[in-house]
């Protein structure tokens, strides 16, 4: 977990979100913290509908204004607070120094432009190159993605291509900049077999380490997170609710929420009614009528009376390690009392 100098390369502050639709007000991201520094890998994770994504477009403005509304908070990055930018100044940034790989490469690409007019297309913007220059590093760029014969590729439309080969289009893409200093990488390895999943997060592993990108990874999948992240952050239904390195959070996981996921994980074990999976019990609530209480309230198994009162603070585990919830508050949370949740299932 090497934390490059320990530099903050992007923070948020106290952002949130809402969009404004016939039906009412859809409060999307609450007052959310967050801050990656350079070289790390941030995960964000939770549930469908949980402001992941909602985030990610913050950070690069791509929020649709309307409905959306940024209602509050700064995006510093790299000293500057991004929501205070221009247009151009943002657009700018986008493809530059800040890259992103897009959920649906199948959407996300182009469908009558060549793969390889379309990454061209990004060097020429931001470096000011002629085509054939453009070209011939769209040729290396593919090459170091492990697309083969690239040469005849970068001839191909997106439809001619598998899935997985469109992902590394993306991320070829996203890396088409002089010096990418933050990857946003939206569920990279949706819809993709296991396989190419395990290529593709190598290579961005492996671009990450070669290049000293951070990266903010989108997923749902834990999994993944195990694998990739050096820190984490649990959200649910727009708030954060747990913080922490990933050894942390997969050890000790403290929020009934984050072990609610876990516990929805498959094991190596030989599966039997005593061990089999986990699920979460209820409904997401409905973010157009959701109130000031712990959004988890009606799913919680420890819930109690202060669970309908205003959003908790924050609570220290350990240095490393932060929760949001009133069933902690007080207690000791120390990783040596193991989870004080334990007294609750008992």
């Amino acid at each position: 977990m090497d934390t490059a100098n320990n530099k903050v390369l992007l923070s948020m502050e106290d952002i949130s979100v809402s969009f404004y639709t016939h039906r009412g007000i859809v409060k999307a991201v609450r007052h959310l913290n967050l801050k990656i520094n350079k070289g790390d890998t941030l995960a964000l994770v939770g549930e469908s509908g949980c402001g992941k994504s909602v985030t990610a477009h913050t950070i690069n403005q791509l929020i649709p204004i309307p409905p959306g509304k940024i209602e509050s908070g700064k995006v510093i990055f790299e000293g500057r607070d991004l929501l205070k930018l221009s247009d151009k100044e943002i657009a700018s940034l986008r493809g530059e120094r800040i890259s992103m790989i897009f959920q649906e490469p199948m959407t996300s690409l182009n469908p009558v432009f060549k793969i390889g007019d379309q990454i061209a297309d990004v060097f020429m913007t931001h470096q000011d190159i002629k085509r054939e220059e453009a070209l011939a590093k769209t040729v290396r760029l593919l090459e170091m993605v492990k697309i083969p014969a690239p040469e005849r590729r970068i001839k191909d439309y997106p439809h001619q291509l598998s899935g997985g080969m469109r992902q590394r289009v993306m991320i070829a893409m996203a890396l088409a900049s002089p010096e990418p200093g933050l990857l946003i990488a939206d569920e990279p390895t949706t819809a993709l077999d296991v396989t190419i999943q395990a290529q593709i997060l190598r290579l961005i592993a492996d671009l990450k380490r070669d290049i000293n990108m951070s990266v903010l990874l989108i997923t749902h999948d834990m999994g993944v997170v195990a694998e990739t992240a050096d820190r984490v952050i649990v959200m649910y239904a727009g708030r954060k609710m747990e913080e922490a390195n990933v050894y942390s959070l997969f050890d000790n996981p403290v929020h009934p929420y984050t072990q609610g996921l876990l516990n929805s994980l498959p094991s190596n074990e030989k599966y039997t009614d005593s061990n089999r999976l986990e699920a979460i019990n209820g409904t997401i609530p409905d973010l157009l009528t959701i109130g000031d209480e712990c959004p988890f309230e009606n799913r919680c198994p420890h819930a109690m009376p202060i669970c309908r009162e205003p959003f908790p603070s924050e609570t220290k585990i350990d240095d490393d390690h932060s929760v949001w919830c009133h069933f902690v508050e007080g207690k000791d949370a120390s990783p040596s009392s193991k989870l004080v949740y334990d007294q609750g299932r008992e």
